[in-house]
């Protein structure tokens, strides 16, 4: 992992100048080409890694990164250590967020983006070099669910890690929206619901707040402040947040508090499932999670770090991506 580290600390700042399409890296373990693919008619785009085993063919991990997040959010870390371990992976951004289409821009619909994973787990399959019955989903956060759902119901998956992710949005919100709030929540998702169908532009809402100022947001914990900002983020790190906007839809609120990826957890085995969970998470709350967990069948893994919710994106990331790497090889191994 330090290796993969160090490489990409090189890799970075090819990133930002890498027209779609060229390759952008060649770092000895793995390539790194910008790609692009049709979802429904909307293109997506992303970073497809292959690994440089010189295997003919090798087993591929699509993923995409949770809730307003862009790819740049340290996915290129994540991808970087499972090409290492012998995977193509493919990493994009959700439509209407980054260097993806789609709109209306900063919506996160978890429907869509579900029906996006297996789009991108489609065109994977038709890309030379990967093995299409070796298919592996990795998500985090809001698509740390989305793959719960993915894993359960398009059986071409063969191995799934879902990272800090979200299992209950209605839970979720229940503790986000303090209860003499959720009367007026509804009303304003009413109030939006209506002014859209007459034409007007959606309802615009902040992700985050600064804690010390106060005021509504979708996602009001400090931790989240500090993530998403970048504040806390080394000088060299600064370039990943500089696209990212604190905005998104109000629908998102609403589309949010109505999804339920872990009711479907019973139907992933036999396909294996990794959660990988940070003890101290108020943003996916580990207990849910863990409850979550529990209720699944083997095969199952788990595995528990010290930390919040972002904690997988800093500190905790090289132990959060070795163990889901280690259960990619386990499982997604070629054939000898």
């Amino acid at each position: 992992m330090d290796r993969v580290q160090e490489d990409h600390a090189a890799l970075e700042d090819v990133i930002q100048r890498a027209p779609n399409g060229q390759v952008v890296g060649d770092h000895g373990s793995y390539d790194v080409a910008d790609i692009e693919f049709d979802a429904e008619g909307t293109t997506l785009r992303g970073w497809l890694y292959r690994p440089q085993s010189g295997a003919a063919t090798a087993p591929v991990v699509v993923m995409a990164h949770g809730y307003n997040c862009l790819k740049e959010f340290y996915l290129d870390r994540y991808a970087a250590a499972f090409a290492s371990a012998g995977h193509v992976v493919l990493a994009y951004d959700h439509r209407n967020f980054g260097a993806s289409d789609g709109e209306p821009r900063q919506e996160l619909d978890p429907w869509v983006q579900v029906r996006d994973y297996r789009h991108a787990i489609t065109f994977a399959q038709t890309l030379d070099g990967v093995d299409r019955d070796r298919v592996g989903v990795w998500g985090t956060s809001y698509s740390g669910g989305h793959v719960l759902v993915v894993a359960a119901i398009d059986r071409r998956v063969g191995c799934v890690v879902a990272q800090v992710p979200t299992t209950s949005g209605w839970q979720s919100t229940l503790r986000r929206v303090p209860p003499q709030a959720l009367a007026g929540q509804r009303e304003a998702w009413d109030a939006d619901r209506l002014e859209r169908y007459l034409g007007k532009p959606p309802k615009m809402v902040p992700m985050v707040v600064d804690p010390t100022a106060g005021g509504a947001a979708s996602h009001g914990s400090a931790d989240a402040w500090e993530f998403f900002t970048g504040k806390n983020a080394p000088p060299e790190d600064q370039w990943r947040f500089a696209e990212w906007r604190n905005e998104i839809t109000l629908r998102s609120l609403e589309l949010y508090s109505e999804y339920e990826p872990g009711s479907f957890i019973e139907r992933i085995a036999p396909t294996p499932l990794m959660m990988v969970l940070g003890d101290d998470d108020v943003v996916c709350p580990t207990d849910l999670s863990l409850a979550a967990f529990n209720r699944a069948r083997e095969p199952k893994r788990l595995e528990l770090y010290p930390g919040g919710h972002f904690s997988a994106y800093t500190d905790q990331l090289e132990r959060a991506a070795g163990a889901a790497a280690g259960w990619f090889a386990e499982h997604l191994r070629p054939a000898r």
